[in-house]
């Protein structure tokens, strides 16, 4: 039986921990200077907890930002929760890490992507490739370039 390493799925844990350490850092600290994140993720995940209208909304896909107001920011191995503010009406999220699509960091042009090559992939291999825009999707987007000077 021949073996290989597969780098795929290594970068995409790698990728996930990042994600995490940075989250875990402004769950403690909050956020430092003028960083802030566009996160897109699947919310068909099985895991997602959002509100139903939410949902209903986003079937696909949705990006939210941490930026000026969020709260009850808790990072576990698993997933995030934070509350979010939409039009004057916080709601609770909870987000796995799986299920992210795209993070981006527009303060310093910092981005990735986690990109499946099929939905059926039965071996799970997934491509990660920084990002130099926001994710594309139904949501609302802010290009990069709005940021950059």
């Amino acid at each position: 039986m021949a073996r290989s390493i597969d780098y795929g799925n290594l970068m995409h844990r790698a990728m996930r921990g990042l994600i995490q350490d940075v989250l875990s850092d402004v769950a403690e600290g909050g956020l430092p200077g003028q960083h802030h994140f566009f996160i897109t993720f699947d919310t068909m995940h099985p895991d997602v907890e959002i509100a139903d209208w939410l949902s209903d909304r986003y079937p696909d896909e949705m990006t939210v930002v941490l930026q000026h107001w969020f709260d009850n920011l808790e990072v576990s191995d698993e997933g995030f929760s934070v509350t979010l503010n939409f039009g004057d009406r916080p709601e609770p999220l909870y987000i796995p890490y799986d299920s992210i699509r795209t993070f981006v960091d527009p303060s310093v042009e910092f981005g990735l992507r986690f990109e499946t090559h099929e939905e059926e992939d039965d071996d799970g291999d997934e491509e990660i490739e920084d990002e130099d825009d926001a994710p594309q999707g139904d949501a609302e987007i802010v290009s990069l370039d709005s940021f950059r000077k």
